[in-house]
This record gives structure tokens, sequence and C-alpha cells, in this order.
């Protein structure tokens, strides 16, 4: 097996006006979340949240601690989300055993334990989507499937939007210290989220959008309300949104992302909406 990580660094929003395409793409687009045995991540300094994924391919892989961390065991200091995107897998915590089938998630309290990725089928492994932030004291590792969740039918087929937004991993199902992580399902026909737009200055969010048909793409918008950019997405990539910009989306074909925030503020309902008409 193999670990990577690179370091990403906080940007000012004045700054980040003037990014080309390249360098908004270095700074905020992870696009290698999932190679075969291999553990890829991001540690981010958007409240320090790790972003990365673990495909394991007849393999056994650990979740290293890197150095950037300067703990014993990666979640020393750290809570965690998990979903599985993939084959059905296992994933092991000290001597805790959770099996994760598609689209069930996992969250991982703080302690000094080994935590480990594996694939029950090698020719159809699992793919671990993680983020992980610090974490002030442990809660209880705990399953959670899409049955647990607190599910919010939004949008309309003539907005282009009906989607259910999965809150899985958040202080309504679990106790956590600040990560809050879910999924949202676009319906066929409809290919926005999150609009109208907002930003929430008390927490960041990162995106990871899936079930993307090779041939089309998604466009994820980022940026204040009045000064927009924009990063064209294949499927399995994340994109990290600082707590100052907008986060939305668009695709050419219906897809399903997952959200995961960090910072002070544990209420989803916690955002300043724009007007669509106010975007730029």
């Amino acid at each position: 097996m193999k670990t990577n990580y690179e370091i990403r660094y906080a940007a000012h929003p004045e700054d980040a006006k003037s990014y080309d395409t390249a360098r908004i793409r270095r700074d905020f687009l992870i696009e290698k979340i999932f190679v075969p045995n291999e553990v890829n991540m991001v540690y981010s300094m958007y409240d320090r949240m790790v972003v990365g994924g673990a495909l394991p391919v007849g393999e056994v892989l650990t979740l290293e601690a890197i150095d950037p961390l300067k703990a014993p065991f990666f979640l020393t200091r750290r809570e965690m989300g998990i979903y599985n995107v993939g084959g059905p897998g296992v994933v092991k915590a000290g001597d805790a055993v959770f099996e994760l089938d598609y689209k069930e998630a996992l969250y991982l309290g703080s302690g000094d334990r080994v935590v480990t990725f594996e694939s029950k089928d090698a020719s159809n492994p699992a793919k671990f989507y993680f983020n992980s932030l610090t974490a002030h004291c442990n809660y209880p590792d705990r399953k959670v499937t899409k049955a647990d969740a607190v599910v919010a039918e939004m949008g309309s087929l003539e907005g282009s939007n009906h989607r259910n937004i999965n809150k899985m991993l958040v202080n309504q199902v679990l106790p956590t210290c600040q990560l809050q992580m879910g999924m949202t399902e676009l319906a066929p026909g409809s290919v926005w989220n999150t609009m109208p737009a907002h930003v929430h200055s008390r927490r960041m969010e990162a995106y990871f959008y899936f079930e993307i048909p090779e041939e089309h793409a998604i466009c994820h918008f980022m940026g204040e309300v009045d000064e927009t950019r924009h990063v064209w997405m294949k499927g399995d990539q994340a994109v990290l949104s600082p707590e100052w910009s907008i986060h939305s989306a668009a695709a050419t074909h219906n897809y399903t992302f997952i959200w995961g925030m960090g910072g002070e503020n544990l209420d989803y309902g916690d955002q300043d909406f724009s007007l669509i008409t106010d975007l730029k």
C-alpha cells in the first residue's frame, strides 16, 4: 500500500479573485481520491479538515498518521466520517469491525487505535471517502445508513433541482465534535444543487461528487456572491469550499454528492442565503 498527502493553504478572498483556472484547480480541486491500493488525502488549512479516500484492491490499507498531524495515530486528536461509494467493504477501528455497503456511512471518534480499510471482493472494491477534523473529546463510533438519516426533500423538477438531502453524520443523529456530513441525491432530470446559493462563515465545507457518467461533467461554482468562479469536475473528485465562498453546482447529468463541514457551529441551518439574481 501507499499513503500520499499534500497540504493546502487557506486563501484570502481578495487574493482568490486574481487566480486563473490553473491556480483555482490547484488550490481547491482534489482530483486524485481513489487509486488502487493507495490512501490519498489533502490536509487543508480550512478548519484543518483532511479530505481523502482509500481504494483497497486485494490488500488491507492502513490509515497512517501523516507527518502534519504529529500524532502516534491518525485519530489521536481527530474524529472522522467515512462513506463507502463502491462495493461492499470493511473498516476496522481497533477491535471494532464495521461492514459498509454502498452509500453507508461510519463515524469514528477520536482515540489511539489502528484503522484499516478492506474490500470484500477485489473485483468489486470498496471506495472509502472520508473527512476528518480535530476533536476535543471522544464520541462513540457508529455506523449510519440512509434509514437513520434525517431526510429533507427539496426543490422541484421544474426548477431542475429536485433532490433528497440525507443528513447522516449530523448532530440530529449522533454527537460529534465539529464534523457534519451528509449525502444529497439529485433526481433524474435535475442538475442544480444548493440553490439559492449561500455561505456560512462559521464553518468550511468540502464537496465530493459521484454517480456521474464518464462522458458527463459537473461545474462547481465557488467564490464570493459578487465574484464567482467555476471549476469543471469529473466523478469521484472533491473540492474545498472556504468559509467565505458559495458552493453550488450544475452538471450535464443528475448526480450525487457528499458534503462535509467543519468549524465552530453544528447548526445545519446556520446559512446566509443570497438571491439567485444577485450572483455575479
